[in-house]
């Protein structure tokens, strides 16, 4: 298994989780859904976070990521309105300031990346806008591009389809899948929207009240292999 919980269980941020156990391999989408406050959030913060805030195991790409996090976070990415980047630097500058981070930094890839989400091509926006003149889909594009130019295992994307127009719903939906066609990677993305990944996902789990009501293989959507 790429990604792997075992009888996860604790709090964050005002929410808990509780006895969470799943395990899927690269080269699909998974789809979380709940209702807000179900603990979505507080799952991808237990992947992304330096500490281990839970109980039980979660281990990636074959480890226990709590053990080795520093070298493996470097495979990670967390996708959402909240991350902190240096808004008053362009993407090009935040890159340059936050490559050395990460051991499998491609420049190349960086720069095809930035013209497979329109980054560098589209309405006179390029990798020298300041970042705080981005629009919301526009600093999303942003992240996804820096994510794949570390060759990125595992995407983390909280709620990241939220507002967006139906266009661009699936304009993105299209860059996540050709994403699995290049990398051998998983994602993993949140959203209190259930027919959205009922729709659009390989994998589907429901968390109601912190607790995992239901897991497993999509049978009614398209997914990364439709």
């Amino acid at each position: 298994m790429l990604l792997e919980f075992q009888n996860v269980s604790g709090t964050g941020r005002g929410f808990c989780l509780k006895d969470i156990s799943f395990g899927v391999e690269a080269g699909y989408l998974l789809g979380i859904a709940g209702e807000n406050g179900a603990g979505k959030t507080t799952l991808l913060h237990y992947i992304a976070d330096g500490k281990k805030h839970y109980t039980g195991s979660i281990r990636f790409q074959g480890q226990e990521l709590h053990t080795s996090h520093t070298k493996l976070l470097s495979r990670i990415a967390f996708v959402a309105d909240e991350v902190p980047f240096f808004k008053k630097y362009s993407g090009r500058q935040n890159a340059k300031l936050l490559a050395p981070f990460y051991a499998e930094w491609d420049w190349e890839l960086f720069e095809q990346a930035a013209g497979e989400v329109s980054l560098s091509t589209g309405a006179g926006l390029t990798l020298d806008t300041p970042l705080k003149n981005l629009s919301r889909g526009e600093y999303l594009r942003f992240q996804m591009a820096f994510a794949m130019a570390h060759h990125t295992k595992l995407y983390l994307l909280d709620e990241v389809t939220g507002g967006m127009d139906p266009v661009f719903r699936k304009e993105f939906f299209r860059l996540l899948h050709r994403i699995l066609q290049q990398e051998d990677t998983l994602i993993l993305m949140t959203t209190h929207i259930e027919e959205e990944i009922r729709e659009k996902m390989d994998y589907v789990g429901i968390l109601t009240d912190g607790r995992m009501e239901s897991f497993g293989e999509n049978g009614e959507g398209a997914g990364s292999r439709g």
